[in-house]
């Protein structure tokens, strides 16, 4: 099984998927959806809710769907761990769903149907994931710039996880520890120091930094991307090594940066809020231009 953890939402309302590459399939966590077309309080009803149905399914015959429902180890919302969460295929939930009396299992059928098409989409050409992706961050009030940048930084990232592969990097804790590595050459801090100088919790950290803070971040990375191609490193010991020194590249940058402005460059605001002080500060300076010359009254 190779998925690849993401969340989806339904009506602002988060479900935890997997998508198999192989199979080409999305797998939903069924908890989530029997919480939400339920309208559950908490996750523990929700599950308290699948259980009893799930019992229910069985005694009216459904062994062989509930046989062929799969478990991944998904995060959970309340502490980001990963336990063992059922999930089903878009097949297997439309099953499911029939069995829930709900308003939103209509609704709910066409979202599946438009997840599912999306994905197909995306994997035919890339370039539509990333116009949606650019899409979600304006809707949710990033300045367009900002935007870019963002976008810029997810390939960034990109570029350099595939190179960290090709060195025999593992995929998880090692990436998570060279990316620490990367972020406290250039910041000073672990990315987890970061998240809590913002106050962020299960909040992306990437999604809270200015423009600024982005730059140098791909800055870091790309320099870490590069050196690596150069020097092939093998594994992740050497791989740590690089690491260091590409977060240091655009720890300099930042040093230079710093003392050219008397503003330090990381910052406790999120993306949001610095957007907010450019507005007012466009705002404010709009307002305060004198008025032009008035047309004459003859």
């Amino acid at each position: 099984m190779s998925g690849q953890d993401k969340i989806q939402l339904f009506e602002d309302q988060p479900i935890r998927t997997a998508w198999d590459a192989e199979q080409e399939e999305w797998f939903f966590s069924v908890v989530d959806v029997v919480g939400i077309l339920t309208e559950q309080p908490t996750q523990r009803n929700a599950s308290t809710y699948w259980a009893v149905l799930k019992k229910r399914l069985k005694d009216e015959g459904a062994d062989q769907l509930l046989t062929n429902c799969k478990q991944l180890k998904l995060k959970s919302p309340k502490d980001g761990k990963r336990y063992s969460t059922d999930v089903a295929t878009t097949e297997q939930l439309l099953r499911i769903i029939q069995s829930i009396p709900s308003p939103k299992a209509e609704p709910f059928k066409l979202w599946l149907a438009q997840v599912g098409r999306e994905r197909i989409e995306e994997t035919i050409d890339p370039e539509q994931a990333i116009d949606r992706a650019l899409e979600t961050y304006l809707k949710k009030g990033y300045s367009s710039d900002w935007v870019h940048q963002r976008i810029l930084a997810i390939r960034v990232r990109n570029e350099l996880t595939a190179e960290w592969q090709a060195r025999g990097v593992e995929k998880g804790r090692e990436y998570a520890i060279l990316t620490d590595e990367i972020t406290r050459a250039w910041s000073g801090m672990t990315t987890g120091q970061y998240k809590r100088l913002k106050g962020l919790k299960k909040e992306n950290l990437r999604d809270n930094m200015s423009t600024t803070e982005l730059i140098l971040t791909m800055l870091a990375e790309n320099s870490t991307k590069e050196i690596s191609q150069r020097e092939r490193p093998e594994g992740f010991e050497e791989s740590c090594e690089v690491a260091q020194r590409g977060g240091g590249v655009a720890h300099i940058a930042r040093q230079a940066l710093e003392a050219e402005t008397g503003t330090p460059v990381v910052t406790a605001q999120d993306a949001m809020q610095l957007n907010a002080v450019v507005t007012s500060i466009i705002e404010l300076a709009a307002e305060s231009q004198p008025d032009g010359p008035k047309e004459s009254d003859s």
